[in-house]
């Protein structure tokens, strides 16, 4: 089983940047596609990217298109989050979550397949 630890929250003014980070430990996380979502206070949790298993395939909501990059290094078990331009909008609890099968992407994937989840990490976005 594998256990996900996410990094990097934290207060940011409208305009800045910020990097989060997903540190995996267990299974072998280069096998695996990747996911970042976020939940803003009264709202349903919402996609933000994934990453297939290489970095091959990247796929992000429209809410984070050319602001937010998504990334991986396999060597150090942890993907990232790189926000640009951040808005209020952004303001949310961000998790990473693995997908349940090895070696498996779906553009647009349903929820349900990511299995495994970390604790989250808080970021706002002051204006």
């Amino acid at each position: 089983q594998v256990q996900l630890v996410e990094s990097g929250g934290g207060l940011v003014q409208a305009g800045g940047s910020l990097r989060l980070s997903c540190t995996a430990s267990g299974r072998a996380f280069s096998e695996y596609t990747m996911g970042w979502f976020r939940q803003a206070p009264g709202k349903e949790r919402e996609f933000v990217g994934i990453i297939s298993w290489l970095g091959g395939t990247i796929w992000y909501a429209d809410s984070v298109k050319g602001r937010f990059t998504i990334s991986r290094d396999n060597d150090l078990n942890t993907m990232y989050l790189q926000m640009d331009s951040v808005e209020p909008e952004d303001t949310a609890v961000y998790s990473c979550a693995s997908h349940s099968l090895p070696r498996t992407v779906t553009i647009e994937p349903e929820e349900a397949e990511f299995t495994t989840w970390g604790q989250g990490t808080q970021v706002t976005v002051s204006s």
